[in-house]
């Protein structure tokens, strides 16, 4: 005879071992303020005595709030990293920063792919949205500036984080310091000597290439130079290896060359060697994102880090006071980028100064 399973311990449990209502055990489980401190310790005692783990459904029992806070990333990107087993190091980060801050308020963070291309996005953000019924939503680029996905979002009242994007809109927008950072990478080269220095733009779909661009083309007007070294990437490395050979084939071709995102970097390093062109004696490469690949590349690749856990974080604890009603300015929030010199960036040959 098989032996009867064990009633699993459930949010009544904990109330009727602390003695209170199912919904203080739900306040002290949602971590909210309106609980006294001695009421706290005693349902946080039984829950510890009885083992329970909280559920979704127990968590809203104090209100319609759902505790759950919905990250949208771009599928396409995010797979093709994944299949190649390159890891995406922007959905680490964001996770790291936003679960961390979920963690600090009793919320959850959940991670969705979406296709920006895909005739059916509608269908299936919808479908998640009534799956999950998030308290709130984080989007990157390019979700970040979808006029769609705004919309629906802003229909159904739900609190919107924008990374990346400063398109007037719904919801309130996380930028990193893009455009100050291209200017920061290019000012880098400069005074090392360099006066032709190329640049690999990002995805045209992105907010985010073109401030980048626009950096670039600010200081490199600043000292005087010209700002004809540009080609078109879309972050992924077949178009940087396409755009590095353009630059390098081009008649005065640059003694420095900034990608917009590390695989484009990577694929310029690649094509120097090819060439044989040293790096950095005979060419300073300097990349955007600072993933783990650029980190160990030979030699190292000067780089952008961006803060992205740090704004995942700042996006979590804003949507989490606009359930409070305890919001922060509405003003777009800028966290500046830091540039990590490595061994890719050097003085240019003498010949070329």
């Amino acid at each position: 005879m098989m032996p009867r399973r064990r009633q699993g311990v459930t949010i009544k449990h904990v109330a009727a071992d602390a003695g209170v209502s199912l919904q203080t055990v739900s306040r002290v489980i949602n971590k909210e303020p309106n609980v006294r401190p001695e009421m706290a310790e005693r349902v946080q005692a039984a829950i510890d005595r009885l083992g329970y783990v909280p559920l979704i459904a127990a968590q809203r029992m104090g209100g319609s709030r759902s505790r759950l806070i919905l990250a949208l990333n771009d599928r396409d990107r995010t797979l093709v990293g994944w299949r190649k087993r390159e890891g995406t190091d922007w959905v680490d980060q964001m996770l790291l920063g936003g679960m961390l801050a979920c963690s600090d308020h009793g919320y959850r963070l959940i991670l969705e792919l979406v296709d920006t291309h895909g005739d059916h996005i509608e269908r299936e953000l919808s479908a998640a949205i009534g799956a999950l019924q998030p308290d709130g939503v984080i989007l990157t680029p390019p979700h970040s500036q979808d006029p769609l996905i705004l919309n629906l979002l802003a229909k159904r009242g739900i609190s919107i984080a924008r990374i990346g994007s400063l398109t007037p809109g719904p919801g309130f927008s996380l930028v990193m310091g893009d455009e100050g950072a291209a200017q920061m990478v290019t000012r880098h080269l400069l005074d090392l000597g360099h006066r032709r220095i190329g640049f690999i733009k990002g995805a045209c779909d992105y907010e985010l290439s073109g401030w980048r661009v626009t950096g670039w083309r600010a200081a490199m007007a600043a000292a005087g130079l010209a700002t004809d070294l540009i080609e078109q990437g879309d972050f992924e490395y077949d178009s940087g290896r396409i755009a590095a050979a353009a630059l390098l084939d081009a008649p005065h071709p640059p003694t420095a060359i900034i990608a917009s995102s590390d695989q484009m970097a990577m694929a310029t390093l690649d094509l120097a060697r090819e060439r044989r062109l040293a790096v950095p004696v005979d060419l300073s490469i300097v990349s955007f994102d600072d993933t783990p690949v650029v980190r160990f590349a030979q030699p190292p690749l000067t780089a952008v880090e961006q803060p992205i856990s740090e704004v995942a974080r700042l996006a979590v604890e804003r949507i989490i006071a606009e359930q409070r009603d305890t919001l922060p300015p509405a003003d777009p929030m800028s966290i500046p980028a830091r540039l990590n010199v490595r061994g890719s960036t050097a003085p240019p040959p003498p010949l070329t100064t």
